[in-house]
C-alpha cells in the first residue's frame, strides 16, 4: 500500500511539472539575444509601442538576455534616438496553444527587482526557437482586423 502511494505522489508530481519540450526550450533560449528584424503583417505606416515602451524603429538592434532558471531577464534599447537603457521583464515558454498550434511565450515587464507595478503582461506566440534563431509572433486588431507583429531575433 505505501509503495502505491508512493507510486501515485510521484506521478503527479512530474505529471505537475513542465513538460520536456519546455524544458528543453527554457535550455535553448537561455543566453544573449539580438532582435534583429520586425516585420508587420500588412504593408503601411503603423504608429506602434512594443510591449508599451518603444517603436519598432527602437527595438530593431535591442540586447536581450534570458535567464530561465529564474524566468527574468533583460532587454536594452541601443538606438540613440529612443530612450535607451536596460528594461527588465519575466517570462513563462507555455504549453502549445491549442488554438495556434504554438507556443505560448508570456512576458511580464518589471523593474530592477523583477517586481511587476502594474502587473500587465503580454501573451506572443514562439513560432520558431533553435541554436541560432528565435521568432515570437502578436496579434493584434486594427480597424477590427487581425494584425501581427512578428519578432525575428539571432543568438549571439
Amino acid at each position: 500500500m505505501k509503495k502505491l502511494l508512493l507510486l501515485l505522489v510521484t506521478i503527479s508530481v512530474l505529471s505537475c511539472g513542465a513538460s520536456k519540450t519546455v524544458r528543453d526550450s527554457k535550455k535553448v533560449i537561455k543566453g544573449n539575444w539580438v532582435l534583429n528584424k520586425i516585420d508587420y503583417s500588412q504593408l503601411g505606416t503603423y504608429n506602434v509601442k512594443l510591449l508599451n515602451d518603444e517603436s519598432k524603429d527602437c527595438f530593431v538592434g535591442s540586447s536581450w538576455q534570458f535567464v530561465p532558471n529564474n524566468n527574468t531577464g533583460i532587454y536594452t534599447i541601443n538606438n540613440s534616438q529612443c530612450s535607451i537603457g536596460d528594461r527588465y521583464f519575466v517570462f513563462t515558454i507555455d504549453e502549445v496553444n491549442k488554438e495556434t498550434g504554438l507556443y505560448d511565450f508570456l512576458l511580464k515587464p518589471t523593474d530592477e527587482k523583477y517586481k511587476s507595478e502594474t502587473k500587465q503582461g503580454f501573451r506572443l506566440s514562439l513560432v520558431q526557437l533553435s541554436d541560432s534563431n528565435m521568432q515570437w509572433e502578436q496579434t493584434v486588431n486594427v480597424e477590427g482586423k487581425p494584425f501581427t507583429i512578428t519578432m525575428n531575433f539571432i543568438k549571439q
